[in-house]
């Protein structure tokens, strides 16, 4: 009885404080006001904090412009994470677009819509991408290309990383910085969550999302961990199969690191 008073006032919550965003964030949108990118973040803070979600952050973004990061997926709760600490565009599949409630927070936060099915329009999709770069939108790409089950990391696909070379091309300082990110889902009511227990935060691409969502808001006392790396360094002339290896190598070692770490 207990839970289900929780969720539905965590639920509550997050419709009022949503519904009161809402038009704010489209008035911001239309007049293109500095405050398009900073209002999605107290959105988020706020709806972790009726989730029931702490942060905790190692490191934080760069402040270098152009910044892409790149982050490992394990769930939905990843874009509100990051999106908690950071005024960030998201690149999502063009599907979520269409997603009844998340599609419409997904366009009013500008994210960067993509067909990964379409190999003909990487470039175009990457051009796209590299215009909100060099506008100074922080962009944050997931290129595992799906969510995993939270306790590793799936093979990192390197054709978006095109957007980081097509942004350098105009960029003022010919650079584009490529940031690694992991995050890491470590415990549960305070307890380390382990192998067994991370689908409570991770959404592998095979479960439905409303029982999950049900599911984190049952729980309401779940910690992610996030973890910033050494930035790289990209101009047009970067291999972005060396890049994407690179990127790779660094959020594993991060994401392993939180996964490990036992509390003091």
């Amino acid at each position: 009885m207990i839970a289900k008073i929780r969720i539905l006032l965590a639920v509550l919550f997050i419709a009022v404080v949503t519904l009161m965003f809402l038009p704010l964030q489209v008035l911001l949108l239309k007049f293109r006001l500095p405050w398009q990118n900073r209002l999605p973040r107290q959105w988020h803070r706020l709806a972790l904090w009726a989730l029931g979600v702490r942060v905790t952050a190692h490191g934080a973004p760069s402040p270098e412009r152009p910044l892409l990061i790149v982050a490992n997926h394990a769930s939905w709760l990843d874009i509100l994470a990051l999106g908690s600490i950071a005024d960030v565009t998201y690149v999502a599949k063009a599907e979520v677009r269409d997603w009844p409630v998340f599609g419409l927070l997904a366009r009013l936060q500008r994210s960067i819509f993509i067909e990964r099915e379409q190999p003909r329009k990487t470039q175009v999709q990457a051009n796209d991408m590299a215009e909100r770069l060099n506008e100074g939108d922080i962009v944050v790409l997931f290129p595992e290309g799906t969510t995993s089950d939270g306790n590793g990391l799936l093979p990192i696909k390197s054709s978006l990383f095109a957007a980081a070379t097509a942004a350098a091309a105009h960029s003022p300082s010919g650079t584009v910085h490529v940031q690694p990110v992991a995050i890491a889902y470590t415990r549960v009511h305070g307890m380390p969550m382990g192998h067994y227990n991370r689908p409570l935060a991770a959404w592998p691409g095979d479960v439905e999302l409303m029982p999950h969502l049900l599911g984190v808001l049952k729980e309401g006392a779940l910690d992610v961990e996030i973890s910033f790396g050494t930035p790289v360094d990209v101009t047009t002339t970067t291999n972005r199969k060396i890049l994407s290896a690179e990127a790779e190598g660094q959020i594993y070692h991060m994401l392993h690191k939180m996964l490990r770490r036992r509390p003091h």
